[in-house]
């Protein structure tokens, strides 16, 4: 079994391809939670609902967000009555953030909730959020306190950002469902999700350094120069106090990392760095990806 540590797009993609070559019972994905939200009385979790409709065979492939094919009638309708749902959400996904808004009032662990809607789908992939207690990526922009949904996607990204805030009431521990997946696992993959927002909160929980110290990690750095494949990463890595390029990436996994992958078109020298195409354009593309770290896994055995 191959374990992941997932955010948004990027690991997604990487998953995306490695189920041409693993079956999907054979794969555990780790997935932040720092960007969740309620929002019109339901439960968003963004990550964790990505990952889940890939291997349910459901995720809109063209925007990476949401289910293929979904209907907007009840976000029209909340709109179109002045309500403030900032975030374009479908009628079937929607039911999902109901089932699990209602769950977690009910007092119900968010692994258990994500595992009875991963069966109920028909996935058999681990699918793990990071930690069951609430922890939210805010946006400090001189002022204002933003939700990172609220950067990202009322603003666009197009706020300052003078810092990023990790908000939590209680410290976020990684669940013994997590731990016990990276140690079980015969490999770590990082995959290349946003370094700051999507890897850090997950790397943040208490129990992850540790048993990822006792594993064989690959990371894939989500830069091709100093521009990200995807998303805000560069901004919000300057902001975290990081450079934001594959080597500031690498700088921030630290010796967490046995084994770097970044773009054979990267100007960035990371030290040690083994180069691939990660540049995910489609399904072949993703799979040739995946094929490289498990030839890099099988030499290291």
């Amino acid at each position: 079994m191959i374990a992941f540590l997932s955010g948004g797009t990027g690991t997604p993609k990487l998953l995306r391809g490695m189920r041409l070559h693993r079956k999907d019972r054979d794969l555990a994905v780790v997935v932040n939670t720092a960007e969740d939200i309620w929002i019109s009385g339901n439960h968003l979790s963004p990550d964790v609902d990505t990952v889940i409709y890939l291997f349910a065979g459901l995720l809109d492939t063209d925007t990476w967000w949401g289910i293929r094919g979904d209907t907007l009638v009840t976000h029209d309708l909340i709109r179109a009555r002045g309500g403030d749902e900032f975030i374009r959400i479908g009628d079937r996904d929607r039911a999902i953030h109901v089932l699990r808004g209602e769950a977690l009032r009910r007092g119900e662990r968010l692994t258990t909730i994500t595992a009875s809607l991963s069966r109920t789908l028909g996935v058999e992939a681990r699918v793990l959020p990071m930690a069951d207690t609430a922890v939210t990526t805010l946006i400090d922009t001189g002022g204002t306190l933003l939700h990172f949904q609220e950067y990202w996607v009322r603003h666009r990204g197009t706020v300052p950002i003078r810092e990023l805030v990790r908000s939590y009431r209680e410290e976020p521990v990684a669940t013994p469902e997590v731990l016990a997946a990276l140690r079980e696992a015969e490999a770590v993959v990082i995959g290349p999700s946003n370094p700051v927002t999507s890897i850090a909160p997950i790397l943040e929980c208490r129990g992850v350094p540790e048993a990822l110290r006792d594993q064989y990690v690959v990371a894939v750095s989500p830069f091709i120069g100093d521009r990200p494949v995807s998303g805000p990463a560069a901004a919000l890595m300057q902001a975290f106090g990081r450079e934001p390029t594959s080597a500031g990436t690498a700088a921030l996994y630290g010796d967490l990392v046995d084994c770097f992958i970044q773009d054979t078109r990267d100007p960035v020298q990371v030290e040690g760095a083994v180069r691939c195409d990660t540049l995910m354009v489609d399904e072949k593309a993703s799979g040739a990806l995946a094929g490289e770290v498990l030839q890099i896994l099988e030499r290291q055995r």
